[in-house]
């Protein structure tokens, strides 16, 4: 394994930003830069062993400064929406930002996870960033930390491991926002990835995508990935779940959760032969098509669009803050966050 840096340009407060590589014995690479704590290229071997960048991003850290699509950030402190931008914690209400309709989504748009520069650490297999919240930044009671740990090895494993600290009760439910196209990014769309999530319920939504705090069975729905399925068999039909989100936009709810690592979902490009296993301990997955991805350029001059890529977040449920029917994502001083999951890459 091999860590190299080199410079990736300053923010609008002059604030130097590097981008550090981990590089295995399989010519796989990741690079990741201390802005967002941000996945910027994701080099992975196909079936002939030729590499490719199989994750969306930007060339240049002015395009992270701007407005994106959280391309590879860490979101948090919480990821996905809350209801009406508020919850409650021991009797008291928090207010968080109002950002997506009435709601609130990735916490804030400006002082979010995303948008911060992160502490770094190297190791001979990986990259540490760490940073602290003031207590009620955003919104969110307790004075934080929450580090998040980068690792390859040579079985072409990327690990994700986050800790997180809190001295006050406080919702935690951080998640990597890597979107995934494993021809390539900018390969065309992921229409004909095959998709298999091991999850035999998922959380319907309502307007906004605010969960309605069931769960319910995938089985005869166009969310049945039990058996692996090519995504654009049914994404567009009269599904008015798919309708509300203008297609895949849904949180599933991991079979046997138990706190353990578990497979949670496996995706191939049967063109290229790859294929990514998600492995996580949390309770949940988001799979996010692309739906509403601009049409822009990103990186290397490739073409974006909708459902160009896809996002495999791994979380706590969406609205867990104000469902109690939810598994909890509170956390604090006698109950620290911690968290792992595995992208696992093969190719056949």
């Amino acid at each position: 394994m091999k860590v190299t840096s080199k410079p990736f340009g300053k923010t609008n407060d002059n604030v130097e930003i590097t981008l550090y590589s981990i590089t295995n014995s399989n010519g796989m690479q990741v690079d990741l830069i201390n802005y967002g704590a941000t996945i910027v290229n994701l080099l992975v071997p196909d079936k002939n062993g030729n590499l490719a960048d199989v994750t969306t991003g930007y060339d240049n850290l002015d395009a992270y400064l701007g407005s994106h699509p959280f391309f590879g950030v860490i979101v948090g402190p919480n990821a996905n929406r809350i209801a009406n931008a508020t919850f409650s914690i021991n009797g008291e209400k928090y207010q968080l930002a109002v950002n997506d309709g009435p709601n609130n989504l990735h916490s804030h748009n400006d002082l979010g996870y995303h948008r911060r520069v992160w502490d770094v650490a190297t190791y001979d297999d990986g990259v540490t960033f760490t940073l602290n919240d003031e207590d009620e930044l955003m919104g969110f009671p307790g004075k934080k930390q929450i580090s998040v740990a980068y690792t390859l090895n040579d079985n072409n494993e990327l690990k994700l491991v986050y800790n997180a600290t809190s001295d006050k009760d406080t919702i935690l439910n951080p998640t990597n926002h890597a979107y995934f196209n494993l021809g390539g990014h900018g390969s065309g769309t992921i229409n004909d990835h095959i998709m298999q999530i091991s999850a035999s319920n998922f959380t319907p939504v309502a307007d906004g995508a605010i969960p309605t705090g069931e769960i319910v069975p995938v089985a005869d729905t166009p969310f049945d990935f039990i058996t692996p399925r090519r995504i654009g068999d049914r994404v567009v039909n009269d599904c008015t779940q798919l309708k509300i989100c203008g297609g895949y936009d849904h949180n599933w709810v991991i079979d046997g959760y138990d706190g353990t690592i578990k497979e949670a979902a496996r995706l191939t490009d049967p063109v290229s032969g790859r294929t990514m296993v998600t492995l996580t301990d949390l309770p949940g997955i988001q799979f996010y098509g692309g739906n509403m991805l601009p049409t822009h350029t990103g990186k290397e001059g490739a073409n974006y669009e909708a459902r160009c890529a896809l996002c495999l977040e791994t979380q706590f449920f969406p609205d867990t803050a104000n469902r109690p029917e939810f598994p909890p994502a509170v956390f604090g001083p006698t109950n620290p966050y911690t968290s792992t999951t595995i992208y696992r890459f093969e190719n056949n």
